[in-house]
């Protein structure tokens, strides 16, 4: 029997990946279940991604760029006049807004780096790029606390199911963005 020749298989297997992961968690992943999913034969999710971890870190890749690429084409924040700290949080605000599977399926993908390690590289990636992306607007070291904050900030929502606080975002954003408060003078 001729091989079919089939140049999206390999996207369909990540995309199924994906759903997987999103409906069942890391846990129900396996080269069955995705195989199921993408309806392929299972030797097609082995033959294009060797291990499951293979498998997670292309999903991570494509999972990453979700609130990624938001800031990165975010054309307002390269406005030198742009308040990046109310940008930010409405960016945020946005994001958390629309589709919470995906945010939570990024969430998860990204946090599973604490116990796979082919996926800090990505994981990393991800933190990367964002602080390179405000370092063009601020200092390189503000990049990464803001981020850090918005990383924290979007895990607490996603976790205590609280509503986000854009204007609690905005005002913790302006403080880091604002620098360290001057000393106060000596009497």
């Amino acid at each position: 029997m001729a091989r079919r020749y089939d140049p999206e298989r390999r996207q369909r297997i990540i995309d199924a990946a994906l759903r997987v992961v999103g409906r069942s968690g890391i846990a129900g992943l396996s080269h069955r279940t995705v195989a199921a999913e993408a309806d392929v034969p299972l030797g097609s999710t082995t033959y294009h991604f060797a291990s499951l971890d293979e498998l997670l870190v292309a999903a991570l890749r494509q999972a990453n760029e979700g609130f990624a690429t938001v800031v990165r084409e975010n054309r307002a924040l390269a406005d030198p006049e742009c308040d990046i700290a109310d940008e930010l949080a409405r960016i945020t605000g946005h994001w958390l807004a629309g589709d919470r599977t995906g945010v939570e399926l990024e969430y998860e993908l990204y946090l599973a780096a604490l116990r796979r390690p082919a996926l800090r590289p990505v994981a990393a990636d991800w933190c990367v790029g964002v602080t390179a992306t405000l370092a063009d607007r601020v200092d390189p070291l503000t990049a990464r606390a803001v981020v850090a904050l918005l990383d924290g900030i979007c895990l607490q929502v996603l976790l205590t199911g609280r509503e986000y606080d854009a204007g609690y975002t905005r005002e913790m954003l302006g403080r880091i963005l604002a620098g360290p408060p001057a000393p106060a003078p000596l009497d």
